[in-house]
């Protein structure tokens, strides 16, 4: 593969009943993926308060720290694979952090991917095997490419 591109359509439209000026106005909004798969987005709530932001949307601060753990669970299972151990099951409980940086300006600074990993089989990875295969996963992960969020993998 040499080059690939991506996209997404982002909507936003505005509730006629609304006032825009004033920064009163509602922040959901859809994802829509090829494939048909539609999302429904939102200004976090931790950072635009409510009615402006819906906390029942997925806000683009946590798509990011769920896209950074997604991204290096399929590299992972990539690298299992190929080592020939049978992964039963991938669970992360990833968390970013967001704050404002020497700038001034805010970004997620951290994402920390907590990943509990079920293996079956007569193969098991150590510990030090488990390391290796997740610093792999890390280095062939598009997006932890992409970024300059400290990524931190704890197991």
């Amino acid at each position: 593969m040499d080059k690939a591109t991506f996209k997404a359509n982002v909507e936003w439209v505005r509730n006629k009943q609304e006032m825009f000026i004033g920064n009163n106005f509602s922040r959901s909004h859809q994802w829509q993926f090829d494939g048909g798969v539609c999302v429904p987005a939102s200004a976090s709530h931790q950072i635009v308060p409510l009615p402006y932001s819906n906390p029942e949307n997925v806000d683009p601060e946590e798509a990011f720290v769920a896209t950074l753990s997604s991204c290096h669970m399929m590299a992972f299972l990539t690298v299992a694979s190929k080592k020939k151990y049978v992964v039963e099951s991938y669970i992360d409980h990833a968390m970013g952090v967001l704050e404002q940086g020497e700038t001034g300006k805010f970004s997620i600074t951290e994402v920390t991917l907590r990943p509990d990993i079920r293996f079956s089989g007569s193969r098991l990875p150590s510990a030090v095997e488990l390391q290796k295969m997740h610093n792999v996963a890390h280095q062939n992960c598009f997006i932890a490419n992409s970024v300059n969020t400290r990524i931190n993998i704890e197991i």
